[in-house]
């Protein structure tokens, strides 16, 4: 080997341990962040919507936002978000995130319920997305076509709680236009995705086809899966908090990175998670139409791959790495996944997004074993 070659090599190798050097340092000072200055404000909002949930007159809507809240993983998960936030924006960044998470669980967990018209149901509901990022704006009757509506004020007061924090963001006039399209996507993929005995996904597929994400290449239920995942508006929301001299490019590479390449790989491994709970109920899951495990592993790996190099081009790259790896190590680390299945698609995204996720995967596995052990219910999704 030449001297050239060696140093070259040399020079690579270097390149390669800086880098992990970087992701460790960024990984050890967000985990830190978040669980001194973001987790305990994120359980204090968890803990008032909780308070606000059980004062909810009907009993099926109560039931709903209660089951809703169980799902607090997720909404913690949001609220890491706010590690991107400076300190004096923090605590209000923790509770739009909150609050949307809220918001989204609710409206998500409702709409699966029997309506005379699910899809009308779903959209009408999941209009409290995008009035949540919209401060002024008129509640409409989000309840119009569901079967139950006493709630005795919850979902307004969720939407009002979220979108008198964004206000407040430095940047939000900036950033509003591009987290209003994204709720907006959500919208349309919580009224399209039905239980197989609502027509299945036949219109979901006719959507998703026409939607046309920066990205190329994808299949039409990877394009939806990328609409339907709340993460684009907590990275927009951290990021209204994080710069008032943020610019449209970086909020179009934000959108970009989170929709389709993150997004997508966040709803398809929360598929994973729930794909027994999806069998039972009759939905159908979006991970079905792959061809084989070993298939699933490699787009899902595709996915990884694209959100990786589409971060590099995010501000304070490092950190959204960090984001996207703690998200999907937490959805693997889930007792559900406990699976062949999941262990080739945890290779697969090992080998993307590097070792980091391993490290992460362990950490949670720890968290919910130290649960289990105190009697603390920690939920998968």
């Amino acid at each position: 080997m030449s001297t050239a070659t060696r140093t070259s090599n040399g020079h690579a190798s270097m390149g390669v341990r800086a880098t992990r050097l970087e992701l460790a340092c960024a990984f050890a000072a967000i985990v830190g962040r978040y669980l001194l200055a973001v987790l305990p404000s994120a359980r204090r909002e968890l803990a008032h919507w909780r308070m606000r949930a059980g004062e909810i007159p009907n009993v099926e809507l109560r039931r709903t936002a209660s089951r809703a809240l169980g799902k607090r993983g997720n909404i913690e998960g949001a609220a890491l978000f706010a590690t991107l936030a400076p300190a004096v924006s923090r605590r209000r960044t923790v509770r739009a995130l909150v609050a949307f998470q809220t918001a989204y669980n609710y409206l998500d967990t409702l709409s699966e319920l029997p309506s005379e018209d699910p899809v009308a149901n779903g959209e009408r509901l999941h209009q409290a997305l995008r009035v949540a990022l919209q401060p002024g704006a008129e509640h409409p009757d989000y309840y119009a076509y569901n079967p139950d509506r006493d709630d005795g004020g919850y979902l307004t007061a969720i939407v009002d709680a979220c979108r008198q924090a964004v206000a407040g963001l430095p940047s939000y006039p900036l950033l509003a236009p591009r987290m209003l399209e994204a709720a907006a996507r959500i919208v349309d993929f919580q009224a399209l995705n039905r239980n197989e005995d609502q027509g299945g996904h036949h219109a979901l597929e006719r959507w998703a086809r026409e939607v046309t994400p920066a990205a190329g290449g994808l299949t039409w239920w990877e394009t939806a899966a990328g609409a339907g995942s709340s993460l684009t508006v907590h990275a927009l929301i951290a990021a209204a908090a994080s710069d008032p001299h943020i610019d449209g490019w970086d909020a179009r590479e934000i959108d970009r990175a989170y929709f389709p390449w993150i997004g997508a790989l966040h709803t398809l491994l929360d598929s994973l998670v729930d794909r027994h709970e999806d069998r039972e109920s009759g939905r159908p899951s979006l991970l079905s139409y792959y061809q084989s495990p070993t298939h699933e592993a490699t787009r899902l790996a595709d996915l990884a791959t694209g959100a990786r190099d589409s971060i590099a081009c995010l501000p304070s790259p490092q950190a959204h790495r960090v984001i996207v790896t703690a998200m999907c190590s937490y959805y693997l680390s889930a007792p559900e996944c406990d699976t062949v299945e999941a262990q080739i698609i945890t290779r697969a995204l090992t080998r993307a997004l590097g070792l980091p996720l391993n490290l992460a995967i362990a950490m949670f596995r720890a968290r919910r074993l130290l649960a289990t052990l105190t009697g603390v219910d920690v939920r998968s999704s």
